[in-house]
């Protein structure tokens, strides 16, 4: 699962960096430290929804020292849990919780409910890799009430999606269900596509895990198409990692081997922390 709570869905990024270049080159020209900053900011989002982590930290951090430079605590507090995000992608889940509480404590200081809900939510996720669940679904229950109360459904539905993910991994298979299909429902009613292939995957995992083979084969396809479309790469390679899992399952070690491979491939060239995952279970494919 991505966190994507902090990136805007970019529909073209390549477009959208062209975008952001132009308006970094203008800012800089007329001297609007600001509007570099925002550049910057957006320019390190753009690359993160590539899956270009290092480039995205790269940005953040030059927004991050325009900011301090200024004063603009607003700006600070993004490129903080912007940083954090980037880190957490790379599996760095200890300098990621350092960046996303800096973000936190600004995001209260100065009433930023938004930054608030959104480094509450990021680091619920950060926890979860950690395997601290209590602290993730606490976190993330805090965060789910604040984009209610500011009526952003779309972001709450997706923080529902992040509390599902935290069940599967404790076994709690039925709250994963649950929450899964209400997330799900929330993100076909606002079109949000990104989250619906997530949701797809959340499912395949569930259902993989409950020995449902049959649901959980059609779940995992309808996520790859989705990853596939918007160019979610990461979420692409979980998901080939799981019908790769699943096919062990099911017995036909050629096609999990297929699969495995390609998760891997995609999972290297991006420099995640499924690297290693897909390694482990490319190793008991080929040893059975």
């Amino acid at each position: 699962g991505n966190l994507g709570i902090a990136y805007t869905s970019l529909g073209n990024s390549e477009k959208a960096i062209d975008l952001y270049q132009q308006r970094l080159t203008i800012a800089r020209d007329i001297g609007d430290r600001r509007g570099e900053g925002a550049a910057l900011g957006n320019l390190g989002l753009a690359y993160y929804s590539l899956g270009n982590y290092e480039k995205a930290i790269d940005f953040h951090q030059q927004h991050l020292t325009i900011a301090r430079e200024i004063g603009d605590r607003q700006g600070e507090g993004n490129a903080l849990g912007n940083l954090g995000n980037a880190y957490y992608s790379l599996g760095n889940s200890e300098k990621a919780i350092d960046f996303l509480q800096q973000h936190l404590t600004i995001a209260r200081e100065i009433g930023d409910k938004w930054g608030e809900g959104c480094a509450l939510a990021n680091l619920g996720y950060t926890q979860v890799r950690l395997e601290q669940y209590f602290e993730a679904l606490q976190n993330l229950q805090l965060a789910h009430s604040i984009y209610e109360s500011l009526g952003s459904q779309a972001t709450a539905a997706r923080v529902l999606a992040m509390m599902a993910n935290a069940d599967l991994k404790q076994e709690n298979f039925t709250a994963a269900l649950d929450r899964c299909q209400v997330a799900l429902t929330q993100a076909k009613a606002i079109k949000d596509y990104s989250l619906e292939g997530e949701c797809y995957g959340c499912l395949g995992e569930t259902y993989l895990k409950l020995n449902q083979t049959a649901e959980s084969l059609d779940y995992l396809q309808q996520s790859l198409k989705i990853a596939q479309e918007i160019g979610a790469q990461s979420q692409e390679a979980e998901v080939l990692k799981t019908l790769a899992e699943l096919h062990q399952a099911l017995g036909e070690m050629e096609t999990a081997r297929q699969y495995c491979q390609q998760a891997l491939s995609l999972a290297t060239e991006l420099g995640i922390p499924l690297k290693a995952e897909c390694e482990a279970l490319l190793e008991s494919l080929e040893n059975p």
